[in-house]
């Protein structure tokens, strides 16, 4: 098995299915030696590595079990738990990180291959919801690309909408790149009082209302957010989770591409074991092999569905959102 530090290394240099077919079976050695829970699910579905004859054979964890069980391969070298967002007396999902600098490393990359370099370009961050937390791996995600940026105008806003119309207004006329992060709910109240947007200007949304406004489809979403303000400005989509340290970007806002170390796959929600091929709807599996001291084998609670391109789409999530095989961890 390789160490820790080679696969570090490796992971962000994989280029082609083979190269990160053989990372997957390296990194599931290596959780399944080092990650107690991780190994205590594979046990009970009899995966051991030596069993293995192929990546399609690993294992995927299912991600309600993060919030019963530390899901760490170091659990007292822990040094930062972030934990997701959820609703008064839920429990919330959490995860333990040994290495930050991972995170950041990851996270940088993707977004180098999918924006450019964030050194030239104004980060903002509306993130109201999240920002009351100290605990929330986005808002850490978008404070070190704001530290990261040259730029004196990023930055993250909270309800100040007006300031924030101001400054778009001001950075129309620049040639400076804009990239605005922010939850639903907020980019919904900051596009009633704008007409126009910058055509330098990318929106991303991250999903999710916090019980401030009603849910709606992705679809009416972005129509009513086009719909809002004029201009060349893009908007785009963020799949990113707090149980995963890389995130997929949809360019379009609709259709999801991961960086290279990371995979989408989609299972038959009544078979855990079944994968199905492109153009079918069922349960999503994220392989992110960035998350190496956790478990890079995740199966959500999200539908979805692989195109032919390999992108993919969030259709919704599952009405019991308890996947079948948890009940063998979550007590």
């Amino acid at each position: 098995m390789l160490l820790r530090e080679t696969i570090i290394e490796n992971i962000f240099k994989v280029k082609d299915s083979h190269a990160f077919n053989e990372l997957c079976l390296e990194i599931f050695a290596y959780q399944y030696q080092f990650n107690a829970v991780y190994k205590s699910f594979c046990n009970h579905l009899n995966r051991k590595p030596e069993q293995l004859q192929s990546a399609d054979m690993i294992p995927f964890i299912p991600v309600e079990l993060y919030k019963h069980h530390i899901v760490s391969s170091k659990p007292n070298e822990i040094v930062k738990i972030f934990r997701s967002s959820g609703t008064t007396g839920s429990i919330n999902a959490q995860h333990f990180v040994h290495d930050l600098g991972l995170y950041e490393k990851s996270f940088l990359k993707c977004f180098e291959l999918f924006f450019g370099d964030p050194k030239e370009q104004v980060i903002i961050g509306l993130l109201p919801s999240y920002l009351e937390r100290d605990d929330a791996s986005l808002v850490y995600m978008t404070e070190k690309l704001i530290e990261v940026s040259d730029q004196t105008e990023s930055g993250f806003y909270l309800q100040n909408y007006e300031a924030l119309k101001t400054l778009l207004q001001n950075l129309a006329s620049s040639k400076k790149k804009i990239w605005l992060i922010g939850v639903s709910f907020a980019l919904l109240d900051l596009f009633e009082i704008l007409e126009r947007l910058p055509d330098n200007l990318t929106v991303v949304e991250t999903g999710g209302m916090k019980g401030k406004r009603k849910e709606m489809l992705k679809t009416e979403l972005h129509e009513t957010l086009r719909n809002a303000a004029s201009g060349n400005w893009k908007l785009c989509g963020e799949y990113g989770m707090t149980e995963l340290f890389s995130q997929a970007y949809a360019l379009d806002g609709i259709n999801y591409q991961c960086p290279p170390w990371m995979q989408m796959k989609i299972f038959d929600i009544n078979d855990p074991f079944c994968i199905l091929g492109k153009n079918k709807t069922g349960a999503v599996h994220i392989i992110d092999l960035a998350n190496l001291d956790t478990c890079s084998f995740i199966a959500t609670q999200d539908l979805g569905r692989l195109n032919d391109n390999n992108s993919f789409e969030i259709l919704g999530r599952f009405d019991n959102s308890d996947l079948r095989g948890c009940n063998l961890m979550v007590e």
